[in-house]
């Protein structure tokens, strides 16, 4: 019952994910492309930790926690860059 439940989260997930993809696409400018690859790091991120839970490898949820810590530091990267430039 509970990985039904997981999977179900991942296609929502999944589903949100691709949300977020075609507003990056279609983005009229520089900020809201990046809140939409923001979206699409937060969305990648619970995904991974529920692909671990599914197929049991708890390497995933180290590479989830990498991921989040890169992720963070390019939207701030960015953030400063759109702000007033590096």
């Amino acid at each position: 019952m509970a990985e039904t439940l997981v999977l179900v989260a991942l296609g929502i997930a999944l589903l949100a994910g691709m949300l977020a993809t075609v507003q990056l696409v279609r983005g009229p400018d520089a900020a809201t492309r990046a809140v939409a690859l923001d979206a699409i790091t937060l969305i990648t991120l619970p995904m991974m930790v529920g692909l671990a839970l599914v197929v049991g490898r708890s390497i995933y949820i180290d590479v989830a926690l990498v991921y989040a810590i890169l992720s963070f530091l390019g939207v701030v990267a960015f953030a400063r860059y759109l702000d007033r430039g590096i």
